[in-house]
C-alpha cells in the first residue's frame, strides 16, 4: 500500500459529512442508481477501475471517475459533491488500500452495490526493496468472481497493484462482470458478453508478456516505485525499487550502493521512472551508475504523456520497454 501523504482523518471525515449533507442539494438521481437515459450509474475510484467499468458496462452504464487524469490517485481528496455522488451510484467500483479518502467515503456511502477489487483475487506481499524474495504460488485459479477474499482486505502491507498482472486483472474483471449482472439484471447478457471479450483481450496480453519476456539477457529491472511486484512475479522477473512504495522519497546511501552492485552483477541497463511522479531520483541513480532511463507506467492514470490511450496500449508499451531494457530476444 502506498501510504505517502495520507489524508488526515479529520479532514476526510469532514468531507464525508459535508458530502452526505449535500446529497439533497446537488444530487438529481432516483433511488435506482440510473441516470436519465436509464443507464446504470457507476462510480470508479481511479483509472484501473474505470477501465473495467467502461469495458464491461459498455453502452449500458454511465461511468464517473473520482480521480481525474493527471491526479496522483493516492493523494486524492474528495470534494463534497463527489462524496454525495457516491450515494447516487448504482454501483461503486474501487480498490481498497490505494486511496484512504475514497475508502472512508465509500464506507459511509449508502449505495447498494459496492465492489472492492481486492476481494476478487488474492493479494500478496512483495518486498518494498527488491524482488528476490518472490516466487509465491500463483495457483489461485478461477472462481474468485463472487468476492471470496474479504479476508485480504485487512492484510497490512499487502501489495494492491493487482491490475499490473493481466491474469489477476482478468480475475477481477470476471468478478466485476458478475456484480454488474446483479446490479442490473436486465442487461446481464451484455455484461457477460463484454466480460468475456475483455478477459480474452487480457489473456492475449498475458500471452504476449509471457512470450516476449521468456528469453532475456537479465531478469532484473530497477524502478522508482515498487508497483510491479505482481508483474515481476508472473513473468519470472526481479523488481528492484529505489524508494520502495514512495517514488518521490530519497533512497538511503546504502540503498544506492546496493543498487549499483545489483546493476553491475545482473547486467541492468535501465532505471525506470513513472509518468505521475518526479523522475529526479531515477535520473540521479542512472547518472551515478552509467545507466539509461525509460518509462515503466504503473497505469494509475492516463494522461497526454501516457504511451497509449488505454490500459492495453500502455501495457504493451511497458512490455516493449521491458524487452529493450532486459535484452529480450
Amino acid at each position: 500500500m502506498n501510504v505517502r501523504r495520507l489524508i488526515p482523518t479529520a479532514a476526510t471525515t469532514g468531507a464525508v459529512a459535508l458530502g452526505l449533507m449535500a446529497v439533497s442539494a446537488c444530487s438529481t438521481s432516483d433511488a435506482s442508481g440510473v441516470d436519465g437515459d436509464g443507464k446504470l450509474k457507476v462510480a470508479a475510484s481511479f483509472y484501473p477501475m474505470q477501465y473495467l467499468a467502461e469495458q464491461i458496462g459498455g453502452d449500458n452504464v454511465s461511468v464517473t471517475a473520482l480521480t481525474k487524469p493527471g491526479v496522483e490517485p493516492h493523494d486524492l481528496e474528495l470534494k463534497p459533491r463527489q462524496t454525495a455522488e457516491l450515494n447516487d451510484a448504482g454501483l461503486i467500483l474501487y480498490l481498497k488500500g490505494v486511496q484512504p479518502a475514497v475508502d472512508q467515503a465509500i464506507e459511509e456511502s449508502t449505495a447498494q452495490h459496492k465492489v472492492d477489487a481486492t476481494t476478487l483475487t488474492k493479494l500478496e506481499h512483495h518486498s518494498a526493496e527488491g524482488g528476490h524474495d518472490q516466487g509465491h504460488d500463483h495457483g489461485h485459479g478461477e472462481g474468485h468472481e463472487e468476492a471470496g477474499h474479504e479476508d485480504h482486505e485487512s492484510e497490512a502491507g499487502a501489495d494492491p497493484h493487482i491490475w499490473l498482472d493481466p491474469v489477476k486483472y482478468a480475475e477481477v474483471a470476471k468478478g466485476v462482470g458478475a456484480r454488474m449482472e446483479k446490479a442490473d439484471p436486465e442487461h446481464a447478457g451484455d455484461y457477460k458478453k463484454n466480460t468475456d471479450a475483455l478477459v480474452a483481450k487480457l489473456t492475449t496480453l498475458h500471452t504476449d508478456f509471457e512470450q516476449g519476456l521468456k528469453n532475456s539477457a537479465t531478469k532484473t529491472f530497477i524502478t522508482t516505485h515498487s508497483a510491479f511486484g505482481y508483474l515481476a512475479e508472473r513473468y519470472g522477473l526481479d523488481q528492484e525499487s529505489i524508494s520502495g512504495v514512495d517514488p518521490e522519497s530519497e533512497p538511503s546511501p546504502a540503498r544506492v550502493k546496493e543498487l549499483q552492485t545489483i546493476a553491475k552483477k545482473d547486467k541492468v541497463t535501465t532505471v525506470f521512472f513513472e509518468t505521475l511522479a518526479s523522475d529526479k531520483t531515477a535520473k540521479t541513480l542512472a547518472e551515478d551508475t552509467g545507466l539509461g532511463t525509460d518509462v515503466l507506467d504503473p497505469l494509475e492514470g492516463i494522461t497526454d504523456s501516457s504511451k497509449g490511450d488505454d490500459y492495453v496500449e500502455v501495457m504493451r508499451s511497458n512490455l516493449a520497454a521491458l524487452q529493450k531494457a532486459l535484452g529480450a530476444k
